[in-house]
């Protein structure tokens, strides 16, 4: 730690707690109890039951955790594609070229998500390209999004790489491909998946722009979270929640053991 005194130490475990338990643990262990309650009892909910989570695990529900998953993945894959390539691609260019193309991926994270929903909607519900009423356009949403944070992630793994691999790969003959698939991404992989891991957390609990797209047939677990409360169903919105964010955790868990594996050098 970073405080060496006994003192110091105890006062920095106070302030945690002062913190850091009513600002973050709090709110989610009141969820958490309300998934499992039937009614409020004074200020906390009360009624010990499980039946918020059988029906959170079947039909609807079920069917929109899977939707979630699937548009998380899918969009994840393809923002860690387009960020990877446009951070290499970058690498090579001036300064203005690089902070233009920055500018460019930074910008859907710089408005807010309704905008790019709003914008997303209006781009791709006439010909050639129609995605409205679609599951595409909601990947397409998220994907845009999140792109942003693949290429920041990469592009700040790329600026403390050190050239001497490439070099060396290169003053042995081998080709510019060799170099990027056998050197230069093996060694990215750590950030890679860093990357990928805050990508899908991000998609995971996208709603703003997912509300004004989403199909009827491609609901994401978020929606039916927030319809649900909307309704008044406290209990089983924090059934809901609590499955949405145990299915988050246990994907970011998965590729933190990716991580861990990955190549440092």
């Amino acid at each position: 730690m970073l405080v060496h005194s006994r003192t110091g130490r105890w006062t920095a475990w106070f302030l945690f707690a002062v913190l850091f338990v009513p600002l973050f643990a709090l709110p989610l262990l009141v969820i958490l109890a309300a998934s499992f309650s039937t009614h409020w009892s004074g200020a906390l909910p009360s009624g010990p039951t499980t039946a918020h989570y059988a029906a959170a695990v079947r039909g609807e529900s079920l069917q929109a955790l899977t939707t979630s998953l699937v548009t998380a993945v899918t969009a994840s894959v393809v923002a860690l594609t387009v960020g990877t390539w446009a951070a290499i691609a970058a690498a090579a260019l001036g300064k203005k070229g690089k902070r233009a193309l920055d500018a460019l991926f930074m910008l859907p994270v710089a408005v807010p998500s309704v905008v790019v929903g709003l914008a997303v909607l209006v781009a791709f519900s006439q010909p050639p390209v129609l995605l409205n009423g679609t599951r595409w356009i909601v990947i397409l949403a998220h994907t845009v999004l999140v792109t942003a944070f693949a290429h920041q992630s990469v592009s700040a793994a790329l600026r403390r790489l050190d050239p001497m691999y490439e070099q060396a790969a290169a003053s042995l003959g081998a080709r510019p491909s060799y170099v990027l698939l056998r050197v230069k991404l093996p060694l990215l992989l750590p950030s890679l998946t860093a990357a990928a891991g805050l990508c899908f957390a991000l998609s995971m609990g996208e709603l703003g722009a997912t509300m004004m797209l989403y199909p009827p047939d491609w609901m994401p677990l978020p929606v039916l979270v927030f319809t649900a409360t909307d309704r008044g169903s406290l209990f089983t919105g924090s059934a809901l929640a609590v499955v949405l964010m145990a299915a988050t955790l246990l994907v970011l868990l998965t590729v933190s053991r990716i991580r861990t594996k990955a190549p440092y050098r």
